[in-house]
This record gives structure tokens, sequence and C-alpha cells, in this order.
């Protein structure tokens, strides 16, 4: 059955940028060290990483995280999602119009302009033919930012989330959670490596 998982990584004080993020800097100040645990040598770290892109059968992001990534210093052949680990899933952008043109034309891009519920859904119809064809089972991976992650929670849309606490606090930044309605999260893993806390929960 495919999930539909939110995966991101957040500091203490539950930021997943740091302050003043944008196009030439999409983590904002110091909120790289969110990700030292995707570089890290550790074999935990590496083997969750490896995990989570593996199950990976459609990718959702938003417009804002989709310019950060096409833009000129974004992805490359050596970064970006999966590099080096899996090949690449289509991925899915939430945007009010496309682009005028897509640096990364080497990936599959599609992108919805309906909205995230459909945006969702057009991923999962993805990521259930790629189950299909490849005979196990993918998920659809929702990888940000975090207003793409906090509208999919507050709608409902998310069956797993998968939090990966970095040991930094940014003091400001892009807020995961803002104020959404209550939810009740149902612990399932707790794996503590050197670089981060790595937790999923089921969503209810």
């Amino acid at each position: 059955m495919t999930r539909i998982v939110a995966d991101i990584s957040v500091s203490l004080d539950g930021f997943v940028t740091g302050p003043d993020p944008g196009p030439d800097n999409g983590l904002g100040v110091g909120g790289e060290a969110l990700h030292f645990w995707a570089f890290s040598d550790d074999p935990e770290d590496l083997r969750i990483l490896r995990e989570g892109t593996t199950r990976s059968g459609a990718v959702v992001l938003g417009r804002r995280l989709f310019d950060v990534v096409d833009g000129p210093g974004g992805w490359d052949d050596e970064i970006g999602y999966g590099a080096g680990e899996v090949g690449r899933p289509p991925f899915v952008v939430v945007t009010s119009s496309p682009p005028r043109s897509v640096r990364l034309t080497g990936l599959d891009w599609t992108f919805v302009t309906t909205g995230l519920s459909d945006a969702v859904a057009v991923a999962r119809r993805r990521a259930e033919a790629a189950s299909s064809d490849s005979g196990r089972e993918l998920d659809v991976v929702l990888m940000g930012g975090g207003a793409t992650i906090g509208s999919a929670l507050a709608a409902g849309l998310v069956d797993t989330l998968s939090v990966h606490l970095a040991p930094v606090v940014l003091g400001a930044g892009t807020p995961l959670f803002t104020g959404q309605a209550p939810r009740t999260l149902v612990q399932r893993s707790v794996i503590t490596t050197s670089t981060a806390t790595h937790l999923t929960y089921d969503v209810r």
C-alpha cells in the first residue's frame, strides 16, 4: 500500500530553515546544520538516508523549494535527492504557475496548479505505477518545504511523519508547525546517531 510520508529535518526549536532563506541560500543562515546527518559517515545515518530515498515512488515539493533546487546553486549530479543512491523518482511540484524554464531537465517534473491535495493525488498515481512496475511497495515522499509539509499535515494528507531532529537551535527561520489543529502521533521508532535523532510517527 502506498503511504504518504512527510520527511524533513528540523532544529530543536522547530525550524526547517535558518533565518533569511532565499533562492541563493535555501536553508537560511545556519540552516545547513539541519542536514549534516545526510552527509555523515555514520552507518545508521547512511542506512536511514538510503532507505528513505529507496522507498520513494514519487516526491512532492513546494514551489519555493523547487526554485532553490533548480536554481544555479541547487542540485547537480553529486548533490540532490538520492544522488548516488537510487534512480530518479518523478517529482511533483505544487505551484500557482509552472516555471518558464527548468534547469534540471534530466529529472521528471510535473507541475500541479490546482492545489496540494491534487499534487498528492498525482504523486500517488505515479508511485502506485512505479510500485507495479518494480514489484515492491513504494511511497509518496513529501520532502518540503516546511509550509508544504505543514499544510499536508493540517489537511490530513500524511500517513507517516519522519523527522530528523538536528542538535542545533536556530532561533528563527521557517517553522514546521504554525498553529495547525492538534494531531495525534503514534511513535514508531527512535534512532539516535552522532548527528541527529531520527523519529518516525504514524499520523492519526
